[in-house]
């Protein structure tokens, strides 16, 4: 007999003919459009990106579906009595427009909060400041490597929302969540990890109490049968224990654990009981750094209650790492090239210095997202033989490695040839 998702029933007889905002039109939020009109909603759509900004894509959806549109600066003036908003996950909850539909009555949601809602299956979630893409893509090697009909989405992966009728209760679900994802969910997943936590995306959170809370949601509605995995080396993480509902499982390269999965002289083990038990050893994984052995700790510690921790070691071997984290692009000259454009924050690229021993030339710098630079400046002069400075935080991270008081070796000296060009606003230090 086929399953029938009545959850899933109940909520698209709920959305029949009635009038749906959807707030941001970015790769969660743009299938809504075809789902909605199957179900006769009355659709309008926001985005404050002005219209020559927006993506053909997008506006030809709009031009084909004859869709009602509001963009730019004051896109969202014209939110009012609307029965269901549907917010994409940089839109903040608590602007004023949204405010007064919710004391309206709307429902104000995100395709990740209705997955989680409506999915008959497990779901596995991956929170975090760093790693969380790595974690994410290797729980999901691990329980597919197992036989699990798996669903990769959140951050990654395509959105999954559309995809729930396909979905039966023996599927498993894995996602990366984003605070913003996270900052006003009322449902945690059955399985919930933090990576870590540090400071992050303090230029969209008005606080790092904010952020840290926005993170905690990703456990905060699970319930006693339900699991947390935590980063015992970070006291934020370690600290959730004491909110924790259900079981705690920590992960550690620093801790001898009695229990959980530990990191001991580049060999991974499984504690129970005070009884270490040999995994794996990091010379046998193609990943490199020690935040990537870390991350495969996380991974290993998510899916140990639904994978024989051989068959979790198994995918390990094989799992290749993902784009832009440390991924080997090519050699030239005898100089290897290594993407690490996700090292967005400063912990992010510590991690990626950390995983090389060899003389490293740093192409550093982008958007700014009101960071602290200055536990970068240390590893940059131990590690960093020629800094090539680009973008927003140029400044930010050359005050940091000059007030650090000392200075790198090849200062203002560029050996080899490197992709500097003053007119896109590169600098070298």
């Amino acid at each position: 007999m086929d399953y029938k998702n009545e959850k899933l029933e109940k909520f698209n007889n709920s959305l029949q003919n009635k009038r749906v905002a959807i707030i941001g039109l970015g790769v969660s939020n743009l299938p809504l459009i075809d789902y909605l009109k199957k179900l006769n909603a009355k659709i309008v759509v926001f985005d404050n990106k002005k219209e020559n900004k927006l993506e053909k894509e997008v506006l030809d959806i709009i031009a084909q579906n004859d869709i009602e549109f509001y963009y730019g600066e004051n896109y969202l003036e014209n939110l009012r009595g609307f029965d269901f908003i549907f917010r994409s996950p940089s839109c903040r909850i608590d602007v004023p427009e949204i405010r007064s539909e919710i004391e309206r009555g709307a429902v104000v949601t995100t395709e990740i909060e209705i997955l989680l809602k409506l999915c008959p299956g497990k779901t596995i979630g991956i929170t975090g400041s760093d790693g969380k893409t790595t974690t994410t893509s290797l729980i999901y090697e691990i329980v597919k490597e197992a036989g699990y009909n798996c669903y990769l989405g959140g951050n990654i992966g395509i959105p999954l929302f559309t995809e729930v009728y396909k979905m039966k209760p023996d599927d498993i679900v894995v996602l990366e969540l984003s605070s913003f994802q996270l900052m006003d969910m009322k449902i945690s997943p059955n399985i919930s990890v933090i990576t870590n936590i540090t400071p992050n995306h303090l230029d969209i959170h008005k606080s790092y109490d904010e952020y840290i809370e926005s993170k905690k949601n990703i456990f905060k509605f699970q319930g006693k049968d339900d699991i947390l995995v935590l980063n015992y080396d970070n006291e934020i993480t370690r600290d959730c224990e004491k909110e924790a509902k259900g079981e705690v499982v920590f992960f550690s390269k620093k801790t001898k654990l009695e229990n959980g999965i530990i990191l001991d002289n580049n060999i991974i083990k499984q504690a129970e009981n005070g009884i270490r038990r040999h995994l794996l050893n990091t010379q046998d994984v193609i990943l490199r750094g020690m935040h990537n052995y870390e991350n495969i700790c996380t991974a290993i510690a998510a899916t140990q209650s639904l994978v024989d921790v051989e068959v979790a070691a198994k995918a390990v071997k094989k799992f290749k790492g993902v784009e832009h984290r440390i991924e080997f692009v090519r050699e030239i000259n005898s100089v290897k090239w290594y993407n690490d454009s996700i090292g967005s924050s400063p912990t992010r690229t510590i991690a990626g210095l950390n995983s090389f021993d060899e003389e490293i030339v740093l192409i550093a710098g982008g958007y700014d997202k009101n960071l602290d630079y200055t536990p970068l400046a240390k590893p940059i002069i131990d590690k960093v033989n020629t800094l090539i400075l680009l973008g927003q935080t140029a400044d930010k991270i050359e005050k940091a490695v000059t007030e650090a008081g000392n200075r790198m070796s090849g200062i203002g000296e560029c050996r080899g040839e490197f992709p500097y060009s003053p007119e896109y606003g590169g600098r070298q230090t």
